[in-house]
């Protein structure tokens, strides 16, 4: 589990390689204002080799945030993060480390028929009832949460997990009412608030594609201030003092800017933005996208350019994404060693000032 003191003692160590502001709070550590994404890639063990490298090269520069899923890379992608924390040459109580659950994942390889795979595995056993599968695909019932969280702490080899997301439940959506998706996120909550007073997980959040970006008569849309009432009242439920919500994941980029720009959650002074509403109600927020996988490289608008700090258009990118209001940390698909040293070197500029990013949609 990520400390305090272990994330200081990291940050000590490497915060004079980058620029003002690159680690930021997280509750009562501290981390880097870059993440490793694990999400791209086949799932073979050449891609694993590179991925384990490319994390080992990451932590030991000065990024203690890794990202993954059950799902990405047919459970792979956890495993290497395992493997590569242990490897790496830092504690592992420097490092916040943050999962998913909801989508169904293979084991190793993509099956050859994958709906008789899902249907022998999660449903003949009775793990998925066939009412809670969305899309052939998707879970977020809470004792199928519970059971993922075990086997991500297996793939991990972790005692706990420093974050675990709720995986885009608005897919739930394509056949359940907003009201239904509410009430199963409630009963999540409460299984999760119950797995954070066992110390099986730290905190615990929402990682979304859609759902908190879009505008409020929007299929996929979820309220982010129903959201947080929902973990409250599963904190309450748990016997827990406090609920141990803590962040929130979505998509941000010069291109997929709604989260800034589409003020569609209801406050008490009015409507606002998902960042604003994260950043008022004490949330962190994730970016994911910062680079929207790679367009980002080698696209970018040359008025935005032209006010952010950077050699490449990549570090431009990843620090649009981490100026934003609110932004804890902005996680980078890092596949490859070869792509480490370029993303992390975006922490060593300047993001922008809050007059500067808004100057961006002037």
């Amino acid at each position: 589990m990520a400390t305090r003191a272990a994330t200081w003692d990291y940050r000590d160590r490497f915060t004079d390689d980058f620029a003002r502001t690159y680690f930021r709070a997280f509750g009562d550590c501290v981390v880097s204002s870059i993440g490793v994404g694990t999400y791209l890639g086949d799932p073979t063990d050449a891609a694993d080799d590179d991925y384990r490298d490319a994390i080992v090269a990451a932590v030991e520069s000065g990024v203690n945030v890794v990202d993954t899923a059950i799902n990405y890379r047919c459970q792979r992608s956890e495993r290497v993060v395992g493997r590569a924390l242990a490897d790496a040459d830092v504690d592992r109580e420097a490092v916040l480390v943050a999962t998913k659950g909801g989508f169904v994942p293979f084991d190793g390889e993509r099956p050859e028929d994958p709906g008789r795979y899902i249907r022998e595995e999660f449903v003949d056993t009775g793990l998925v009832a066939p009412a809670d599968l969305m899309r052939g695909q998707h879970c977020i019932a809470p004792a199928y949460i519970d059971d993922q969280l075990d086997r991500s702490l297996s793939n991990l080899d972790l005692d706990t997990i420093d974050l675990y997301y709720v995986h885009n439940p608005e897919t739930q959506l394509a056949e359940r009412s907003v009201d239904e998706v509410y009430d199963t996120l409630e009963a999540t909550f409460e299984r999760l608030e119950e797995r954070a007073a066992a110390g099986d997980i730290r905190h615990y959040g929402v990682a979304t594609w859609e759902a908190f970006r879009v505008r409020q008569d929007d299929d996929q849309y979820l309220a982010l201030g129903e959201v947080v009432e929902r973990a409250r009242a599963a904190a309450d439920a748990a016997g827990n003092a406090a609920t141990h919500l803590r962040a929130i994941q979505l998509p941000f980029n010069v291109f997929m800017a709604d989260a800034f720009t589409v003020a569609s959650h209801d406050t008490p002074d009015g409507a606002k933005s998902a960042l604003w509403f994260a950043n008022d109600a004490g949330l962190d927020v994730f970016t994911s996208a910062s680079i929207m996988q790679g367009r980002l490289a080698s696209e970018m608008p040359e008025g935005v350019a032209a006010e952010l700090e950077g050699e490449t258009r990549a570090q431009r990118a990843i620090n649009f994404a981490r100026s934003a209001p609110g932004v804890t940390s902005s996680l980078v698909g890092m596949g490859s060693p070869t792509h480490v040293a370029e993303n992390v070197a975006a922490g060593t500029y300047e993001p922008l000032g809050a007059g500067a990013f808004d100057a961006v949609f002037e």
